[in-house]
């Protein structure tokens, strides 16, 4: 029986020690994957995206613009500056539209696909080999046809530009 109790303390020893090593290098999961090298790179610049969709809706490139200021300010330990950034990010959106996507029985359609598009521009002054030029990125999400554009918009432009904050994100200094 002693050495079932001895096993036993063994292993949760084992688990707890596993787990404080994790937690602390991982930072109890919450950490941000970067690959920024905070000895080089102190700053960024992120400019403001225009809107030149066809189609505009008027909160589209303020949403955009403090969403990505925002998530690159929450996930670094870059200072967000105007000018003379290590890292900038500039770029306009292209696109905003939205197209049926599914047909019902009726003939009519029963899903409507909204979909964002933007152009980014990335320069790194540090390490020149990560630039890109007009790299595009895109995110859609779809909503019932019964349902009116305005009636969603709101909550649609706020999952959209997320998720694309979150491609630029990825794809610049988290390297993905």
């Amino acid at each position: 029986m002693d050495w079932i109790k001895a096993t036993i303390k063994t292993t949760l020893l084992c688990s707890l020690l596993f787990l404080m090593v994790s937690c602390t290098v991982s930072g109890f999961g919450l950490a941000p994957i970067s690959s920024i090298d905070y000895n080089r790179v102190k700053t960024i610049q992120i400019d403001d995206f225009a809107n030149h969709a066809e189609y505009v809706y008027g909160p589209l490139a303020t949403t955009f613009n403090d969403k990505m200021k925002d998530l690159f300010i929450q996930q670094t330990r870059l200072q967000l500056v105007n000018t003379g950034g290590d890292l900038i990010i500039d770029g306009e959106i292209t696109g905003y539209n939205q197209y049926n996507e599914a047909i019902d029985a009726s003939g009519y359609s029963s899903k409507v696909k909204l979909t964002l598009t933007v152009s980014v521009n990335y320069q790194n002054t540090t390490n020149e080999e990560e630039n890109f030029s007009n790299r595009t990125f895109t995110a859609f999400q779809t909503y019932d046809s019964s349902r009116l554009l305005t009636d969603v918009q709101d909550e649609l432009i706020t999952i959209l530009v997320k998720d694309i904050a979150e491609q630029i994100y990825n794809s610049t200094v988290a390297n993905w």
